[in-house]
C-alpha cells in the first residue's frame, strides 16, 4: 500500500514510518497524489497555544488535509484523534472533536478511520510522562502514594500497530476506535512499574490527592477499546512491562 504520512518527524509519526515500511508498505514523503491511504498525525498535541492557531491546524488543517487526500482518490483516511475528543473538558479535546465531526463530511468519497488513544508513551516521550520519569530516575520523593485512580495508557509501538490495522482492515472503515495497552493503572502503580524498568524503585509517599495542584496524575481516565479488538481482532504485540523497558532504555541512553 502507498501510504502518506503526516507529522511523520514527530513522536508518533518517527516510530510509525519504520513500523509501517516493516509491513511492506511505501511511505511517500511528498503529495497525496498516487498513495492509496493517508494517516494525519500533523496537529499541535497540547492546549497551550493560542486558541486560534490550535482551531487553524488541528481543525481547518485536518480537514484541509482529508479533501486533498479525497481529491487524489485516496481510498482510507486515519486519524489519529485523542481520548481528549470525548472528555472534551480543555480546548485541545475541544478542536480533536470538531476535527473529527468535520472528517463526517468526507466519508461519502473516502473511508475515514478515527483512533482515539488516551496517553502515549515510549522512547521519545515528552511532556508529563517524560518528568514523572525523570522525577523517578533522580530519586525524588513524590507525593502520589494516596491517589486511586485508574487510568488507560497505550505505548507506542502498541499505538502503531494499531494504526497499520486500521490501514490493512476492510473492518475498519467509517469507525471511531479507542486504543490502549490493557487494564488500566493507578498512578501510584505506574510510578513503581517506572521505577521497574529504570531499575531506581519510585519513591513514594502518602498526602491528600485534592490538594495536589495536577489532576492528570490523580483523576481516571479510562477507555475501552474492545471494539477495536473484536472488530480488527488486534491485540497490542507489546506488553506494559516491554514498553515501558524500550521507553526505559531510551531514556538511559539520552
Amino acid at each position: 500500500m502507498r501510504i502518506l504520512v503526516t507529522g511523520r518527524s514527530g513522536f508518533i509519526g518517527s516510530a510509525l514510518a519504520p513500523a509501517l515500511e516493516a509491513r511492506g508498505h511505501e511511505l511517500r514523503n511528498e503529495g497525496v497524489e498516487g498513495c492509496d491511504a493517508m494517516v494525519h498525525l500533523a496537529n499541535i498535541a497540547h492546549a497551550q497555544v493560542d486558541r486560534g492557531l490550535l482551531w487553524k491546524v488541528n481543525v481547518e488543517g485536518t480537514l484541509r488535509a482529508a479533501e486533498s487526500a479525497a481529491n487524489a482518490g485516496v481510498r482510507r483516511f486515519v486519524y489519529l484523534s485523542s481520548v481528549k475528543a470525548r472528555e472534551r473538558d480543555d480546548e485541545y479535546g475541544r478542536a480533536k472533536l470538531a476535527a473529527e465531526r468535520a472528517l463526517e463530511e468526507l466519508k461519502s468519497r473516502m473511508q475515514i478511520v478515527i483512533l482515539r488513544p488516551p496517553l502515549v508513551y515510549g522512547p521519545g516521550v515528552r511532556a508529563n510522562f517524560l518528568a514523572l520519569m525523570r522525577a523517578i530516575a533522580r530519586g525524588w520523593p513524590l507525593p502520589l502514594a494516596s491517589i486511586r485512580n485508574r487510568r488507560s495508557l497505550v505505548y507506542v509501538g502498541n499505538l502503531c500497530d494499531a494504526v497499520a490495522a486500521c490501514l490493512e482492515s476492510a473492518g475498519a472503515a467509517g469507525k471511531t476506535f479507542y486504543i490502549a495497552d490493557g487494564e488500566p493503572l493507578s498512578t501510584p502503580a505506574l510510578c513503581r512499574a517506572i521505577g521497574s524498568a529504570l531499575g531506581r524503585p519510585a519513591r513514594l509517599f502518602p498526602f491528600p490527592p485534592k490538594l495536589l495542584p495536577f489532576d492528570r496524575l490523580t483523576g481516571s481516565l479510562v477507555v475501552d477499546d474492545a471494539a477495536l479488538r473484536a472488530d480488527l481482532g488486534w491485540k497490542p504485540p507489546f506488553s506494559l512491562e516491554q514498553g515501558l523497558s524500550a521507553t526505559a532504555a531510551w531514556y538511559r541512553s539520552r
